[in-house]
């Protein structure tokens, strides 16, 4: 009786076993999105991110910050992106869409009831063991909106990377400048002393007057104060660099590389803004979200009958009886249409939102391009130009000074502002640097801005 009652129910049961089979095997495997060596390749990195599963320390162990040490622009981009909590946590919700992917793949669990009853006469018992079909209908559909959202988790930590690394390229930009900025404005304030010096000794041989030694001495306070506001902000930025390199701790007294300018390289726009729309992260993470709402619409079809199920009832009387049996619920009040007015909204809010990345990519990679052809362009008359006029000037006030025709002031006020021009020109340089920095944030990492750069060259020589 048990092997009879078996076979009926395994009879009746084995078309529902086919079909959530069948379906759970059309979903597929889960896509790897490799969101560690997508980092990297965006970032130029030789190696790929490590994923940590524990936190990291306060401070990393291997800290760099000695007063022999030297800080590389290389190597504090390699220990931002390597240590970086904010890229770590965004690697962690990539492994949380990797879990929601494999769940969607999962068949649901059957149910199985059992009721007993007892009165006159023998118990009577009740078994039923039922699939929900609907559930298993989605499985493709709910598996494929998992995977685009997966895709769009990966992309988003590609995002999280370039702005931290972004950061650290321009803390690093400005740490650098500051190093050379600052013995400048001491040697400006040294040349005011003496200034103020020669001024005072001409007032007491009757040559000057009170207000050139009041006004100098205003000036020499003024350099006083920029030296010490910039000290200040040589400080704060090596603390945040320290921060973003891992190291918060940290003494942050390594050097840094010797300042350098970066090269402007030319650049055709349009190739830019080509790359630039189609490798941004931004862009591709709004695409994927786009397409994963997509598959919510298609699940919202099947949502009035979501409950419903398939599976084999069996009873035992004097004898045992069992057959196929199916469960649905009536789509009288909620038909869907809620769920799918929202899905429409959410669709709504996703294709303004590409949008308006679009146009953010477009805006940064346009504005990063004209600031480094402008700061470029501004550099080359302060080295071109000016530079040579205030040397010119201050080798002919010397000229002067030494035939006895002035006295030492016109040479040291010409030396002050041959300063003042070198100060200029290192300010510039840092925006240059910042502004390459940006456009190879704007394009979608420095890995891929090297891609673009020769295509970029080779279109340019093209041009007739």
């Amino acid at each position: 009786m048990r092997n009879s009652l078996s076979r009926q129910a395994l009879h009746a049961l084995l078309p529902s076993i086919a079909i959530v089979a069948s379906l759970a095997g059309c979903a597929g495997q889960r896509p790897d999105p490799r969101a560690e060596l997508d980092v990297a390749s965006a970032l130029g990195l030789a190696e790929p991110i490590v994923f940590r599963v524990e936190a990291a320390p306060l401070d990393e162990p291997d800290d760099p910050g000695t007063s022999a040490g030297t800080l590389t622009r290389i190597e504090a981009v390699r220990l931002a992106a390597m240590t970086s909590p904010a890229l770590q946590s965004a690697l962690a919700r990539v492994r949380i869409a990797m879990a929601d992917s494999d769940q969607t793949r999962l068949l649901p669990n059957p149910v199985l009831s059992v009721l007993l009853r007892w009165g006159p006469g023998k118990p009577q018992i009740e078994v039923s063991l039922a699939q929900d079909i609907v559930q298993a209908l989605q499985i493709p559909t709910r598996a494929r909106a998992a995977d685009n959202r997966l895709r769009s988790a990966a992309a988003d930590a590609v995002t999280i990377a370039l702005n931290v690394v972004a950061e650290v390229q321009e803390r690093y930009a400005t740490v650098q400048a500051l190093e050379s900025l600052v013995p400048l404005i001491a040697e400006r304030r040294d040349l005011l002393g003496k200034l103020v010096g020669t001024s005072r000794a001409r007032l007491n041989a009757g040559e000057g007057t009170r207000n050139d030694v009041t006004t100098l001495e205003s000036q020499r306070v003024e350099l006083e104060v920029e030296l010490a506001d910039s000290q200040r902000a040589l400080r704060e930025e090596r603390l945040r660099l320290a921060t973003l390199i891992g190291r918060p701790s940290s003494s942050a007294l390594w050097a840094v590389e010797p300042w350098s300018a970066p090269t402007a390289a030319e650049t055709d726009e349009r190739i830019w803004l080509a790359i630039a729309l189609k490798r941004r992260p931004e862009i591709q993470s709004a695409l994927w979200k786009l397409a994963a709402l997509g598959d919510d619409m298609e699940l919202v079809r099947l949502l009035p009958w979501e409950g419903s199920t398939a599976g084999v009832d069996a009873t035992r009387d004097d004898r045992w009886f069992a057959g196929p049996s199916v469960s649905s619920p009536i789509p009288v009040f909620d038909t869907g249409q809620a769920r799918r007015s929202r899905v429409t909204a959410e669709q709504i809010v996703a294709r303004h939102e590409l949008t308006l990345a679009s146009r953010k990519v477009v805006e940064e990679v346009r504005v990063a391009l004209q600031s480094l052809h402008a700061s470029a362009e501004n550099l080359r008359r302060v080295r071109e130009e000016l530079l040579p006029l205030q040397q010119t000037r201050r080798d002919q006030a010397e000229a002067s000074f030494r035939a006895g025709q002035t006295d030492v002031t016109p040479l040291l006020l010409a030396e002050q502002d041959l300063r003042l021009s070198r100060a200029k020109a290192i300010d510039l340089e840092r925006l240059q640097s910042l502004s390459l920095t940006r456009l190879e944030r704007a394009i979608g990492g420095a890995g891929v801005a090297a891609d673009v750069q020769p295509v970029s060259q080779a279109a340019h020589r093209s041009t007739p």
